[in-house]
């Protein structure tokens, strides 16, 4: 027994189709035309529609349209007259259950009903598993098994279902993005869209434009009117990383956003009502960004209702195997590489290093290995940057000790600091051959910063990527 919405301009008809669906106990209710369905539609729950083709405001091509915009399980029905094959493949193609012709059989809609039922309900039971088995793994893909992994797949578990935003925090590579997407697929919002948007990626103009979106002729090059990402993202998630690059301009809409759900297009006076959950991620101390004035205070606050640090890979050293695994069979995988382990030798020595691309560049050395590699066994020979570095010691005691012991008394700090930061901005520069995103993402700087501090100090940075 379903629920069944007749849409036919003509009342004789709907009473057959009502009489001949009532003998299987299906429940009906009818529509005249496109938009008493389209009505009927935001106020109903149905199983299945049977629509006329032809009807006197429209088609049923475009009751077909709103239903599959309501909710796509719901399955189609079209019924016309003029049948022309043309008609027939083109409502399969937009996604429609069945096709009848009249004059038909009761019989035939009583068959082509059941069977419409039936197909609803299965394809909502599969959605239905799908939201659980996704609830149920959650944050799978945020592996490890050290207690500070433990702790952040507890802390998705728990902020997932609410609407409350979360301030993900960790250094370059940890798997932020990773982290929001975990929070979406285990909350209510799993099925609506994930955005994710670098707010270091765009100079501030662009930002703006994407966030927000824009009008036609709001600037030079407004051709025509744009959807902003939070208009993109109505009803389920954006993921703003690298909040802390934001300028303040930006941040003071993006406030809004968060105080109201108003997004007002660029070069528009009319506001538009949102309902998006923002996630936010940031490798900088955005509470020192506040005191220094470059991020407000009052979208700090905002933002971190709920923060999530992710450790670095140096302070989970337990967690190395596990990832190398993973990755060992990413790599076999995806790069259609043989498989391969490693040695012990070679875990022990990636479990010394201090990994400052975090996870992202523990995965590049097992790929760069896997695809090297001529045993099925890669050696701590396959890691050659990977290693403590030797202690310095001083000449005659043998005693350890920093490099800081051997900067000379009365150092200027700010003179010390500068050639310091040129020197290894120019050295990155070098072994990335003059990869601006490369190098900016080992500094754990943003773009703009790198190419600030690359005209600062007069070096060569060749091509942007």
């Amino acid at each position: 027994m379903g629920r069944i919405l007749i849409v036919d301009d003509e009342p004789h008809m709907r009473r057959i189709l009502a009489s001949a669906l009532s003998l299987d106990h299906h429940t009906t209710k009818e529509a005249a035309g496109v938009a008493e369905a389209k009505g009927q539609l935001s106020s109903g729950d149905f199983d299945v529609v049977f629509t006329d083709q032809k009807l006197e405001d429209g088609e049923g091509l475009q009751v077909l349209a709103a239903v599959r915009e309501a909710d796509p399980t719901v399955s189609v029905v079209l019924v016309t007259a003029f049948a022309t094959i043309e008609l027939a493949v083109e409502s399969m193609r937009q996604g429609a259950f069945d096709f009848v012709t009249k004059p038909f059989q009761p019989q035939v809609i009583r068959a082509t009903a059941n069977r419409a039922c039936e197909r609803t309900a299965l394809l909502r039971e599969n959605d239905k598993l799908r939201r659980t088995v996704d609830r149920l793994e959650g944050s799978s893909e945020i592996y490890g098994e050290s207690q500070a992994i433990q702790n952040v797949r507890d802390l998705i578990a728990r902020v997932a279902p609410t609407n409350a935003p979360v301030l993900i925090l960790g250094e370059t590579g940890t798997g932020k993005e990773l982290v929001a997407k975990a929070i979406h697929r285990s909350s209510p919002r799993a099925a609506k869209p994930f955005v994710a948007l670098n707010c270091a990626a765009l100079p501030p103009t662009l930002l703006e434009s994407e966030l927000f979106g824009h009008e036609r002729g709001a600037f030079t090059g407004a051709d025509r009117s744009r959807t902003g990402l939070f208009e993109a993202a109505h009803e389920g998630t954006l993921f703003l990383d690298e909040v802390g690059e934001m300028p303040l301009e930006a941040q003071v809409k993006l406030l809004r956003v968060l105080t109201d759900g108003l997004v007002t297009r660029i070069g528009s006076t009319k506001p538009r009502q949102v309902d998006v959950r923002v996630l936010a991620a940031t490798h900088r101390e955005l509470s020192q960004r506040t005191r220094e004035g470059s991020f407000r205070e009052d979208l700090y606050y905002r933002l971190a209702v709920v923060p999530i640090a992710i450790p670095p890979l140096r302070e989970r050293p337990a967690d190395i195997p596990v990832l190398c695994r993973l990755f060992l069979e990413q790599a076999s995988r995806d790069l259609k590489a043989p498989k391969h382990e490693l040695s012990r030798e070679a875990l022990e020595r990636l479990a010394k290093y201090s990994f400052p691309g975090n996870i992202r560049e523990l995965r590049n050395l097992i790929e760069r290995a896997c695809i090297l590699s001529r045993s099925e066994v890669i050696g701590p020979e396959s890691f050659p940057i990977v290693g403590a570095a030797p202690e310095a010691t001083s000449p005659g005691d043998g005693a350890p000790k920093k490099w800081v012991d051997f900067l000379p008394r009365g150092v200027n700090l700010r003179e010390f600091v500068s050639e310091a930061e040129k020197t290894l901005i120019e050295r990155t520069l070098k072994e990335t051959q003059g990869a601006q995103a490369e190098t900016a993402r080992r500094l754990g700087l943003s773009r703009s910063h790198l190419s600030y501090k690359i005209a600062k100090y007069g070096l060569k940075g060749e091509r942007e990527g």
